[in-house]
Parts: structure tokens; sequence; C-alpha cells
């Protein structure tokens, strides 16, 4: 086992690193030890780690390389090479930059460093420089790389430790925000508080009370172990000289710092402006009293910050008023042809019983993005909304609500009051789905809104059960369910959760006191009938023994060659079972010899059907024994299990129990574990239709989007098994089949699971006829039973893309909207939903239902994992849209169903993910978000941070909008069409080409269901476009207009750009984010005041067609503009200049160069801050004075520094920087020498030291150059 030695000091963070980082690695840990590593192992300082034999390479020293081995052993030190360089990227960030600051700003607090408040003044405002650095970093991301904790987090977040607990103060975390949540979150993940206790952050900067251990007082941080040794110990090692000559070093320098603050005090001081403090979220109310469906006041002033509350707010009820949302809107007739098209989807219908989750809002928000679009094109355009009677939720929320209130069960109502009951309850209840989809801005036709119960719906799904069963497709037979004893029902393979046990588990089960032991494998022997001869079997459910009808061996087992034709005994009944020889044996596994039970196991009833075996039911419908010999008739099914175990003890056959790994079926509404039953039930024959389905998508009449669920689809097609639609409840579509009883004698009766005996019809009439007819009886000799169970609720789901326009009837409706255009969901019902819609359609009406399916992604928490609500990490998206403090969502934990362990851990796992709840991020941040992370085939792993960046966007679109509508002045006159007057300047014709690319982006991005690219397309567009360059470039041009001449015309020209970017930007956006986009478009003045439309939502969608401006040429000269901005930015920032205005002097290799800068020199001055801009040629000189870097091939740039900046100063600066430099490369250099170099270190690693030294050497250079300049100017 490894050995890993650390310091016992609490605040040593480089020994809390290698901590942490242990946490993280597989079992088994490194022993620790909180002693100096022996001297014979040459270990200079704590961390170190011992591998194995404490000998040569097995031994690593120092925080970086201990934790980088153990971060590497958890996988946390990066996926891939890229990640792998980011973490090592941030780990010299945490030892470089943050650790010395920190070091110098908190090390006086605890009394390791004498307090120097000048220096330890500005070593703060140091500190606060590299954390704003670092917070700029985490801004759109929850951890430093990649989605989940690497080395680089834990790294970083020990550098900050100590400044969190001793030195920034909550104005200091108010600034950092984005440091702060990322902190809370690392330092609330399980394994650092495991290591770090609950921290304690900082109220106020005071000095540290010294720890009273002795070890603190020996191992406090950045002590120096050399000097630990007294004057009579052993020689100093060569590592320990070397410390030494390094913290002589860092004193030197240290008394440098103390040199320079001396001389500061004696210069004047000079008073520094206030920063303002960062503004809080705002959330601003939208107060004008609107009635419900009136349009929201669009006269008053917009308010001074974007809030999701004012933006959203009276919207929808106009746009539904106006009936934007439906397809008749703005036409005569939907039957009457559309040149543009129809454009129609379903929503897949929610669960009655359900409210909102991100699965909802993922799909809500990808759909309603194309439903807008295709209503914005043109198209008659139809987004059905839906409902489904979730039989078996609906059905268990409404027994528990009665049981609660009234102390009564279903079967103390009888059928008919309960199903009035759950009516009710549908009533009250069942449309609070509906509102929730109305918060997310989902454009549906609520007119068209349908429940599956209803009764156009219901006299379908009867037409569909009688057609399909009076041509055999479906039909009667006694088979194995999935059974719950506590819902009394079969349940669907889709309502089967399967638990995954590593051994020995006890489970709660209803109806049981205490729990069950699972995870065992129990072996016995069977006696071999006329021998003393056994055959011993092994089993997880002893109990099914009492139904064995066989003993099953491998054809090829030499084993049980001997027992060919023989029989075993069972050892509580009379019973003698066969020995069958069956391929489906693993002789390999255990004694190679299987129990077999046909009536309670899958592979068993197989064997049995194979076999022609006894079918032996042991089991009722509440889960009692039955057809077993006393004393175990009657009994539990689980207390069973404990009887038959000793009873097999008493007899002597008991042989062994142990640990098995094994999955547990476990019913998802009741929790009940599910148990294989025979029963008769009601099949549809799926093969021939499976194969239709297959061939449908294999000729490309059906496209399914991405492509890499084909696999699974024709693997589930081409292997289909038969579908049971019979379900045991009350609630649901009552199944219309009738037994048939025949009172004459020429008739014999007939038995349940015999389909000859069953007849369908519409009404107990027709039933009647059939009956009749089929046994040639008079209708006086039929008696009719109708069948008590209910239809499968996929059954129902199956037929909704046609049921919802009126099937079997000839309707408008169904007319023109069925087949459908597309259908979109998640790709975990492929199979249970999509593939029985298409099945059914193509069954029913001969067509498929739809054309295209589009499969969305999963949605995953932001650390990759499955929303669960023991895991806390569900997130209502209603949380998001409005905000929740973290007491609300844990208040929301009391009201689930988790017991009182899960409770504690969810809350865990809130504290960890939201430390400070959820904030308000509104509907379009959210729809925004969900659409940006659809990437085809992908998980989406959802980070509520991401959200709030977007959020953060729709501020940036709301000031970008209200600067431009003054811009624009309040007399403004858009031309009638958007297009060039050919007066634009350069960057009015470059923004042109932009938007013109934008607008291509989007419209290829909705046609092959690329959400990322639409996204991505118009937050480039919006933010580094328009915001950030063409807003700021033209400025100066409004500003002029009335100075310079011809200075109107080019505002005016620029004014009419500036609209078309708005108007054609919120077009662009309104699919996505409707509510935000419609506000601000509803403030811009119109084109055409005639036919104008009253809504961004029936708008025209710019089409590529029409916006045809890109132009390649002009994009590349703004490429390399922007590149020379980018070049005089970096060059103000390496010296400085902050705030003052530098002559910028720019030499160009040629003269179409020189040609290209003079035609952009407003551009560049202004983004770059410049006080001129020169155009030089290459043959012409440069002032002397100038700093210099390289833009590109064609152009140099030379920023004028003489008389703006303190010479001697900065030369002081950049000569230390020049010997740090040097050093740091004579130190790798002197590494990479070394003769086992290439042999020892990693090639990983080898590559990241010869890149750093490549970077080291230009940078070198740079300071070179720049120290060169500066002596110039002396």
């Amino acid at each position: 086992m490894a050995t890993l030695y650390v310091s016992p000091h609490p605040d040593d963070f480089r020994s809390l690193l290698a901590l942490i980082a242990t946490e993280f690695c597989p079992s088994p840990h490194p022993r620790t030890i909180t002693e100096d590593p022996p001297s014979s192992l040459n270990a200079p300082s704590r961390p170190t780690l011992v591998l194995a034999t404490g000998q040569g390479d097995s031994v690593l020293s120092g925080a970086n390389a201990v934790s980088w081995y153990l971060a590497s052993q958890g996988k946390r030190a990066g996926q891939d090479n890229k990640q792998q360089s980011q973490v090592w990227q941030w780990l010299s960030f945490a030892g470089n930059e943050l650790t010395p600051v920190a070091c110098a700003v908190v090390f006086p607090l605890m009394g390791v460093m004498a307090v120097d408040k000048k220096l330890q003044h500005s070593s703060r405002a140091e500190l606060l420089r590299v954390l704003k650095v670092l917070d700029k970093a985490l801004e759109p991301r929850t951890f430093l790389v990649g989605e989940g904790i690497t080395l680089a987090d834990m790294a970083v977040a020990t550098a900050v430790l100590l400044p969190f607990k001793y030195a920034l103060e909550p104005p200091d975390r108010k600034v950092l925000t984005n440091v702060t949540r990322w902190f809370m979150t690392c330092i609330n993940q399980p394994q650092f508080v495991k290591v770090l206790g609950n921290i304690n952050l900082c109220e106020k900067m005071v000095p540290v009370t010294p720890k009273t251990s002795t070890a603190a007082s020996t191992n406090a941080p950045n002590s120096n172990e050399a000097e630990d040794a007294t004057a009579n110990g052993p020689p100093k090692t060569e590592a320990q000289l070397k410390k030494e000559a390094k913290k002589r070093e860092k004193m030197e320098k240290f008394q440098q710092k103390k040199e320079m603050e001396e001389k500061k005090k004696k210069q004047p001081p000079t008073e520094k402006k206030a920063k303002p403090e960062k503004k809080e979220l705002g959330v601003i109310a939208y107060n004008v009293p609107t009635p419900a469906g009136e349009k929201k006041d669009v006269v008053s002033p917009l308010p001074d910050a974007y809030s999701p509350q004012y933006v959203e707010a009276a919207w929808y009820s106009w746009w539904e008023q106006q009936g934007f949302f439906k397809p008749e809107y703005a036409r005569k007739s939907i039957s009457e042809p559309n040149p543009c098209g129809v454009f129609m989807m379903c929503i897949p219908p929610p669960n009655v019983t359900g409210s909102l989750h991100l699965g909802h809002a993922l799909t809500n928000a990808i759909q309603d993005s194309l439903t807008r679009w295709h209503r914005m094109r043109g198209e008659t355009t139809l987004w059905n909304p839906g409902c489904d009677h979730a039989g078996i939720a609906t059905q268990v929320v409404v027994e528990k609500k009665l049981m609660r209130e009234r102390g009564l069960s279903r079967h103390d109502l009888g059928r008919e009051k309960f199903i009035e009951e759950v009516w009710k309850w549908k009533n009250e209840k069942g449309d609070r789905i509906y509102h929730q989809l109305k918060r997310l801005g989902s454009s549906l036709d609520w007119d068209r809104a349908c429940f599956t119960m209803d009764s156009k719906l219901s006299y379908a799904v009867q037409e569909a059960f009688i057609r399909m069963h009076d041509e055999g497709v479906i039909y009667r037979s006694k088979r194995l369910v999935n059974w719950s004893c506590t819902l009394n029902s079969a349940i669907s393979d889709i309502e089967v959760d399967k638990k995954e046990l590593t051994g020995r588990t006890l489970l709660p089960v209803p109806g049981y006191k205490e729990k069950v032991e699972f995870g065992i494998l129990v072996s016995f022997s069977y006696k071999i009938d006329g021998s003393d001869d056994e055959v011993v079997v092994a089993t997880t459910r002893i109990e099914t023994m009492l139904g064995d009808s066989a003993v099953a061996v491998h054809p090829s087992d030499a084993r049980y060659q001997h027992l060919k034709g023989k029989m075993v005994l069972h050892p509580f009944c009379d019973r003698k079972m066969p020995i069958v020889f069956d391929d489906f044996v693993d002789m390999n596994f255990g004694t190679g010899a299987v129990k077999i039970t046909p009536a309670h196991d899958h592979n068993d009833y197989e064997v049995g059907e194979r076999h022609n075996l006894a079918f032996i039911n042991i089991l009722d419908e509440n889960g009692l024994l039955i057809n077993v010999p006393p004393p175990f008739l009657g009994m539990k099914r689980f207390e069973a299990r404990k009887a038959v175990l000793q009873a097999l003890k008493d007899r002597g056959q008991f042989i062994e129990i142990k640990e098995n790994p094994m999955v547990v079926p476990v019913c998802s509404r009741s929790k009940d574990i599910v148990e294989p039953l025979l029963k008769p039930q009601w099949y549809v024959s799926c093969a021939e239709m499976g194969k239709q389905a297959a061939d449908a998508v294999r000729t490309g009449e059906l496209k399914i989007i991405p492509d890499l669920h084909l696999k699974t689809w024709f693997n589930w097609m081409d292997n289909i098994r038969d579908w049971c639609i019979s379900r045991q409840l009350w609630w649901g579509h009552r199944i219309p089949a009738y037994f048939v009883t025949v009172s004459d004698p020429s008739v014999k009766p007939g038995e349940d699971m015999d389909s000859h005996y069953w007849v369908s019809g519409r009404t107990v009439e027709e039933a009647k006829k059939k009956a009749a007819e089929r046994f040639n009886v008079s209708m006086d000799k039929v008696a009719l039973r109708q069948d008590e169970d209910v239809l499968d609720t996929w059954f129902s789901s199956g037929i909704f893309p046609f049921s919802i326009f009126g099937w079997p009837n000839d309707t408008q409706d169904l007319n023109v909207f069925y087949p459908g255009t597309l259908l979109e969901t998640g790709h975990d019902i492929l199979f249970f939903w999509v593939a029985r819609m298409v099945m059914m359609g193509l069954k029913l009406t001969g067509k498929l239902p739809f054309k295209e399916v589009y499969l969305h992604a999963v949605v995953r928490d932001a650390h990759g994992r499955k929303m669960s609500k023991s895991l806390g990490n569900v997130i209502d998206p209603l949380d998001v849209i409005t905000g929740i403090s973290l007491e609300g969502l844990h208040a929301q934990l009391k009201d689930s169903n988790l017991d009182p362990l899960e409770v504690e851990k969810a809350k865990q796992g809130q504290k960890s993910d939201y430390p400070s709840g959820i904030p308000e991020c509104g509907t379009d941040a959210l729809r925004f978000a969900l659409c940006a992370y659809t990437s085809q085939g992908r998980d989406i792993n959802m980070d509520v941070n991401r959200i709030l960046g977007y959020r953060h966007f729709c501020n940036k679109l709301w000031n970008a909008v209200k600067f431009a509508m003054k811009s624009l002045g309040d007399d403004f006159a858009p031309w009638e069409k958007a297009q060039l007057c050919g007066e634009e300047s350069v960057t009015d014709r470059w923004i042109m080409s932009r938007l013109s690319a934008a607008v291509a982006l989007c419209g290829a991005g909705f046609q092959s269901y690329d959400f990322p690219s639409i996204t991505t397309a118009i937050y480039n567009f919006w933010l580094y476009e328009l915001c950030d360059v063409y807003l700021e470039s033209v400025k100066p041009v409004f500003s002029k207009a009335e100075e310079e001449d011809g200075g109107q015309r080019r505002a005016q020209v620029c004014r009419q750009t500036l609209y078309t970017c708005l108007e054609v930007g919120l077009r662009l956006l309104a699919p996505i984010m409707p509510f935000v986009s419609e506000e601000l478009f509803q403030r811009l003045p119109r084109r055409c005041l005639q036919d104008n439309p009253p809504s961004i939502s029936v708008t025209p969608y710019p089409e590529a067609g029409e916006f045809c401006w890109h132009s390649e040429d002009v994009d590349r000269r703004m490429e390399f503009v922007m590149t020379v901005v980018k070049t005089i930015r970096s060059l103000r920032a390496d010296y400085n200049l902050t705030k003052t205005r530098a002559d910028c002097y720019l030499q160009c290799i040629d003269a179409d160069t020189v040609s290209l800068v003079q035609q952009y020199s407003l551009q560049i001055q202004t983004l770059s801050y410049s006080q001129a801009v020169i155009a030089l040629a290459a043959e012409q000189p440069v002032p002397e004075g100038c700093a210099v870097a390289i833009a590109s091939d064609r152009c140099a740039v030379h920023l004028m520094l003489k008389g703006l900046i303190d010479v001697e100063k900065e030369l002081a600066k950049l000569t230390t920087k020049k010997g740090d430099l040097e050093k740091q490369m004579d130190k790798l250099t002197e590494k990479m020498a070394k003769s086992d170099y290439r042999e020892k270190v990693p090639i990983k690693v080898q590559e990241q030291d010869a890149e750093k030294l490549r970077q080291s050497q230009i940078e070198l250079e740079k300071v070179k150059e720049a120290i060169n300049n500066f002596q110039k100017m002396m």
C-alpha cells in the first residue's frame, strides 16, 4: 500500500491538496502519516508519496507531483491531451499567480511573517486583481476544466482557501460572484468536506489566533523544513541547500518590494475614484394595469435594465387572445392551399399527474422554436397540445388522496364511484401542467387541446381495438407479465426500474414492516430419484423453488451425462421433476445445474415451452402463496422466503449462501418488487407491423434524426415481441371485449385464455350479434361478461397523431393535418411511443403518422448525472425562471416521498450544486440555454450558471437596443425595404455582411435541427459583432454628425443600417427567445404602416435570399482590422495604458495594406482607443519611443509611449521579469538535459515542458525587445 506523508497543520494548503486528491482516488487510499518522510527517501518536503518500495522512482515529492499522480489515478487530471494541458495550465496559475500573493496577504495575519500594512494592502489589491481574472474565466463555467471536478479545481481551490477563510470579506466576495459560487461548489463536494470539514468564510480581516498544537508551530505553511534541523542535526542535503537559496532569493525580492513601498510613501498621495459596486441582478415588475388578453403597454420607457419579470408579463395572454397560435390565423380556411406549405406537430402528451421538469422544458424549447420558425415562414402551422390520462399514476394519486382524506379504498367506493372521483380530481388539478407550459411560452393551439380520456379520443381507442381484434392482430393469451402486487396490475417494461445491487442489500417492500434481503445466492440440493446422488442448484429467489418443475443442465456437460432420463424429488411434496438438457444453461456458472420455474421466470418460461414442462403458479395477485403444501400455503412471498430456507436447513438440503451482484426489478410507481406472473391478457401481434415500421426507415420514407439511433430502431423492430396491452386498473379505456357464455348444449363452455370465446364490439348489442353468428345460436342464448381490465396507456398514445383529429371520422383537420410533418421527443421513448405510433398509424390509416422523427438528448445535471430526486438534482424549470433560495429547494424535499436518509443526501446535493439557491434567469434564457446545448445525440449536462450567462446576454440585448433607439432618435423613419443604398461606410458594409451570414446560418440550422449553430450565430452576431464592434464604431459617426461636412448623411445611412440589424436580429432571435424579442420589437418603428404584422411571432423570418449581402472580401478586410485592433489593445494592456490615448503607427508591408489601414483608420482609432492612427509604408521610419508588436505578416504596430509612462519604472519591472524568465528557462533546460529525462518523464510532461520552454522563449524575446525600446527612450 502507498504511504502519504503530509503536514498536520490544518492550513497547509499543499498537504490539503494531496489529501483532497486522495479522496478522489479509487480504493484503497494511501496510508496517511503526519510526520516528515524518512531521511533515506531524500524527500525534501511534504507532501511526499511513497508508492511501493520506497526506492527510486517510487517516491514523489511536492504538492504538484503528488496531487497529479493521485488525480490521474482517480481520472481527475483531464480526459484527453487538451484537458490535461488545461489542468496543467491551472496548476501553474495556482502555483505562480495565486499562491505567492495569497501567502503575502494571509501569512502576516497568521503570524508567519512580519506585518507591513502598506505591503499587505498592495498585496491584497494584487490578490483581488488575480481573482478577478479567475472570476472572468469562471463566468460561463461550473468547473475550470470539463464538466466535473478536476485537479485544476482542487489546486486553485486550495490556493484560495486561506484568503476565503481569513482575508476575503463579504464585499470582496460580492464582487467575485463567479469565484465564490465555484469555491462554494468545490468545498461542498463530499471529498472536500471529508478533508476540510465545514469552512467558515471570513467576515472581517483580522489577525488569526495561533494554533495551539505543536504540529502547527513546526509545520506552518511556507516554513522551511531545512531550518527545523538543529545545529547538531544531520548535514543538509543538496535539495535542502537549494531550498534555502530559493528562500533567500524570495527574501531579497521581498526587501525590494518594501523599498519600493517606502519610495511610494514619500510621493504625494493621489486620490483614486471608488469603483462602483457590481449590481445585483435587478427584479423590476411590470405594474401597468393590463387586463388578460389586452396588449401590453409599449409606450412607457424601457426600464434601465433587463428583468425577466417585467419582460414576460402580459404577452402570452395577448398572443393567445389574438389567435396567433392557431393555423386559421390570417386565413379564410385551413383547407385553402398554402404555397408555403403545412407544418403540423403534436406534443408528446405529458401525464395529467405530472409537473414540469427540465426534460419537458427541453422538449418544449425545441418544439416551440421549430413551431414559431415555421409559423414565421408563412406555413399553415399547428402545434397540437394534449395530455395523457396516465392510468397507473393517476389511479395511485387518487387512491392515496381517498385514503388520506376519507380513509377509503377504491374497493370501498366501487368502480363507477371511483371513476367519478378520478374525473373530479382531473377537473380540479389536471390542467396544472398546461399553465406551466404557458409559462415556457409554448405557442400551442389550446382550442385543440386533447385529453386521452375525452369522448373523441376514447371512441378512436375503442375503434382501433375492435378493428385490430377483428383482424386477429389483437389476441388473447396466457403468458408471463410484469406484475405489481401493490397495484394489482401488470405494468409495462418502461414502468420497471432496474435496481443494480453489488451484493447483500436490505430493501424496503410495500406491505412489509422489515426490509427484505436481496443480493444473495442460495445453494441447495435436489435428491435424485432412486439413488443417493444429488444435484446442487442455486437461486436468488429461494421461495420460487416451491414452483419448480425441472432441473436443467447443458447437453455438453460431462458431469451430468449419467443423469439422462433421471428425475429429482421435490423435498416438500411428492412431485417428481425431470432433468432436462438445454443449451440455455451456462455450465461454467455455479454447479452448471439450474432449477426451472416456468411460471415465475422469463427464461424458465421458454425452457418450459421447449420441454413441455408443468407451469405451476405459486403466487396470487396479492403476492400470497397458492398451490403449495402447508405450512407455506397462504404465506406472503417474502415471509415464505425465510420459511423455505429454514425448512431446507432442517432437511439437510441447504448448502450455502453467498453474496451475489444482481438486478432487482422495482415498480417505478409503487416501489414494489415486480414478480413475473402467468396471466391471461390481451396481446398485439407486432411481427408484421414491426417489419413495416423498419422498412419505412430503410426505404427513407421515414427519417430518424440523428441517425445514430437507427441501430436501436432496427434492433427493436427486427426482434420485436408481441405487446401486452391489458392493465388491471379501473382508470383508463376499458377493453371493449366480452367473454361469451352460450346456454346451448351443442356449445361446450370456453376457457378465459381461449380467443375463440371472446368477441369485441362498440356496444353490447353488437358484441352479442357477433357471438351469435360465431356460435350459430340465437342472440337470446348468449350471455356476455366484459373484460374488467383497461388498455395500456401507450395504446391510446400510439394513435394520438390521428385520434386528435377525429379519426375514424373523415374530418377537415384529419385531411389537412394528417400525416403530420415532424415528431420531436426524447430518445428514451423511441420504442415505447414512437415505434408504436408508426406501427399503429400504418396499420389503421395506411399512412405514416409523420415524415421525420427528431430525437433530442436526455438532460443531466452539471456533473453528468441522471436527474434523481434522491440526489437533490431534479430542477423545476419554474425555479430557474423565477429563482429560488436554497431553503426553498430544501422545503420542496419535504413534500417528496423520499425517506429521511435520502432527504438528507438530497439536501447535501442541493447545497453542493446551488449553495446560494438558483438565481432568477427567466424563460428566454432557459430556452436559449437548452437549445444551445442540444448537440445531436449527446446527453446535455445542464448547468444553471450557464443559463444565468444567457440572462446576462438578454441584458446586453436590452442595453444595445436602448442605446440604438436613442441614436435613431424620435423622428427616425426606416426605409420601406432593407437594402444597401451604396453610401454605406466600410463598417456598415461589414455588419450587413455579418447579418447576412447569421441569417444563412440560422436558416440552415433550423432546416437540419442544428440548434447549437443557430444559437451560436445569433449570440456571436449580437454580442461580438453588433455590440462589441459596430455599436462602438458608429459612436463617433453620431457624435460628429453636426460637426463635419456630409456628417448628417453618413449618420442617416448609419441609422438605417443599425435599424436593419436590430429589426432582423430580433426576428432571428424570436423563435428561441419569444418574450424579450417581442418586448424590444414592439418598441421599434415599422418599415410599412400598412399590412404591418401586429406581433414579431407572425412577422416573416429572415431568409437568406432576401439578405444576400454576405461578402467574404469585406469580412476578410474587417478580420485584418480587428487583428490590428486586438494587437494595439494588447500593447496598451502590456504598458498599463488604461485611460491614456497614444498615437499608433502602423507599418505596412505594401501599398494595398497602407490603403486598407487608411480606409479603416477611424474604426481602428475608435476600437483601439488610440489618439491617432498613422499608416506607414515599409520604408518609412517609425518615430523613436514606440513599443512594437506584430499584428500580422502584413502589418506591425508601433505604439508611442514616450512621454506617457515612467520609463525607469517600466525598465526596472522588465529587467526583473527578464531575470525571472531566464531563471525559469535555465531550470527547465537543466531538467530536460538530464540523462534519464527521456526515459523517466512521461511523454505528455515532456511535451508540456517543451511547450513551456517555447512560450518562455517567445515571452523573453518580447521582454528584451521592450527593454531595448525603453533604453532608446532614455
